[in-house]
């Protein structure tokens, strides 16, 4: 894995730890608080228990997908375009950053920042755009890549925190927040935050656990040609 990428990816998860416990404080949440649990199937499941098993359930979909496209990100692409979800390349990636954007996966949009993305990707003038797929021409970064795809299954899947207005909080409170910052905060944008910070902390450990099955399977493989053992 790109030694800058896994750098970036383990500052947003610290960060990301940071955020959580402010607003953890702003609510006045305990950590050890209990959680509100419902009776389904013959048995008593808490929120957080749904929420693992349908994470469970992403990621094993996700693993097998990964799989059937042999983990190569242009192959994967294909298979996003046939779920009706538009992929374009542009030449310099960084004119995303004008908007707040970075290349990858990018949710619906309204206003200027939709008008910019139609005129960046299509030539064409819109205040409204769907979710899309930004990427530089030229090799894709694969675990980067990972990280972008995580988030728009779970996002098409409906997945709370992965629409539009989480991800633009997300965005705002992430690399520059205070308490007072969160103190102005509605209660709803609050709990939509907290849950687009458990999103993309999800991704951010699917690439990792990834990553060191994948890489760890490989140099083994490597070294058994080498020497003619697995170790």
């Amino acid at each position: 894995m790109n030694l800058f990428k896994k750098i970036i990816l383990f500052i947003l998860s610290i960060q990301e730890k940071m955020l959580t416990k402010s607003l953890n404080k702003t609510l006045g949440i305990k950590q050890t608080s209990s959680r509100k649990k419902y009776f389904q199937q013959g048995c008593f499941l808490s929120l957080s228990s749904l929420a693992d098993n349908e994470k469970q359930k992403i990621e094993e979909e996700l693993k097998l997908i990964l799989k059937t496209y042999n983990y190569e990100p242009k192959e994967i692409l294909k298979y996003i375009q046939i779920q009706g979800t538009k992929v374009f390349y542009i030449e310099n990636s960084s004119n995303l950053h004008s908007i707040g954007e970075n290349e990858g996966f990018i949710y619906p949009q309204k206003g200027a920042k939709a008008f910019y993305l139609s005129l960046l990707t299509q030539k064409t003038v819109a205040l409204k755009t769907d979710e899309m797929f930004v990427l530089s021409k030229g090799e894709i970064n694969k675990y980067f890549f990972i990280y972008h795809f995580y988030n728009w299954y779970a996002y098409k899947h409906n997945i709370a925190g992965m629409d539009t207005e989480a991800q633009e909080l997300l965005n705002k409170y992430l690399f520059n927040s205070s308490e007072e910052d969160f103190s102005k905060l509605q209660l709803a944008d609050i709990y939509k935050l907290k849950d687009a910070i458990k999103q993309d902390k999800a991704a951010i450990e699917f690439v990792f656990k990834l990553c060191q099955f994948y890489d760890g399977a490989r140099n083994a493989f490597e070294k058994m040609k080498d020497t003619g053992t697995s170790l």
